[in-house]
């Protein structure tokens, strides 16, 4: 999940190369929802071996309740710290 930073926007998504992706958000390489509302802070993901399984988890939460996401993320990330703050500095591979 990615959101602003004023933490009123959410963006779930899928990929098969999570650090790509979140590069692609950070820099804004694609134009769609994450460019638009400005969404470039990684607060939370899961990992998965079966594709399947990632993309019924995938739509699963975009069902959900504002709270249960905010919930989901809180559990784990209280701060909404940016998860991948650090990906991307020079020597991060």
């Amino acid at each position: 999940m990615l959101t602003n930073t004023y933490q009123n926007v959410l963006y779930i998504g899928f990929t098969n190369n999570i650090r790509r992706r979140v590069y692609e958000h950070k820099r804004k390489l694609v134009y769609g929802f994450t460019s638009k509302y400005n969404c470039t802070k990684l607060v939370w993901y899961e990992q998965f071996s079966d594709v399947n399984l990632a993309i019924a988890r995938e739509k699963q939460l975009k069902t959900w309740e504002r709270s249960w996401k905010n919930n989901l993320i809180e559990k784990f990330n209280p701060e909404w710290n940016d998860l991948a703050a650090n990906w991307f500095l020079k020597g991060n591979k």
